[in-house]
C-alpha cells in the first residue's frame, strides 16, 4: 500500500527522514510482532498441514512410501520427515 509521507507523519519526523533520503520510496516493515508467517495469510500453511496429517494417516494405513511420493508429487525424504513428524505428535 502506498501512502504519502507527508499525509501521515509529523513534520519533524519526515524532516528527520528526509536526512537520510529524499523523493524516494522507502519500506517500512510491520513490527515482528505483529507480521504473520509464512502462508498464515493466504492458508497455505493450514493446507499443507492438512495434506501432511493425510499422509501420516495414509502411511499408518499401509500405503507404500511410494505410493505416497506419487500421489503428493514430494521426494522419498519429504515423505520420511513428514511421517516421522506424524508420529512424534
Amino acid at each position: 500500500m502506498y501512502v504519502k509521507a507527508e499525509d501521515v507523519l509529523p513534520e519533524a519526523l519526515l524532516e528527520e527522514i528526509q536526512e537520510y533520503v529524499q523523493g524516494v520510496e522507502i519500506y517500512i516493515p510491520k513490527r515482528p510482532e505483529t507480521r504473520l508467517g509464512w502462508g498464515e495469510r493466504n492458508g497455505t500453511r493450514q493446507l499443507i498441514r492438512r495434506r501432511n496429517r493425510e499422509i501420516v494417516r495414509r502411511y499408518a494405513q499401509g500405503e507404500s512410501i511410494p505410493s505416497l511420493m506419487e500421489r503428493y508429487h514430494l521426494s522419498y525424504d519429504s515423505i520420511r520427515k513428514i511421517v516421522s513428524a506424524g508420529r512424534k505428535e
